[in-house]
């Protein structure tokens, strides 16, 4: 029985989103959210591309829909991932791992 590519990536998927508790990717969450409120042209850029406001952002912190947003702004800039994740002495792939164990990952 042959081990297909499609295969592989849903066992590294899976293995990914079990290694992550949930409280743990709504806290890497809030680090992000800390990491782009720090800078000014960086929020600006979050409140824009998601349509929030700063008193959404603060109003809605805790809410783990509004933490997959902060995720995902994340994931769709790699260089603002980078800095993110050295900035917080993560690997990128953590900011992966956290999106999958929060509200709105696909899961197919």
């Amino acid at each position: 029985m042959a081990i297909s590519k499609l295969d592989i990536a849903r066992f590294r998927r899976e293995v990914i989103f079990v290694s992550m508790a949930v409280d743990q990717a709504e806290a890497l969450a809030l680090r992000a959210l800390a990491f782009l409120a720090g800078d000014d042209h960086r929020f600006q850029r979050f409140l824009l591309s998601t349509g929030a406001t700063a008193e959404d952002a603060r109003r809605r912190a805790t809410e783990p829909e509004f933490l997959s947003g902060v995720i995902d702004h994340l994931l769709t800039d790699e260089a603002l991932l980078v800095a993110f994740a050295q900035d917080a002495a993560l690997e990128p792939s953590a900011v992966a791992a956290a999106r999958w164990r929060l509200p709105g990952a696909a899961m197919d």
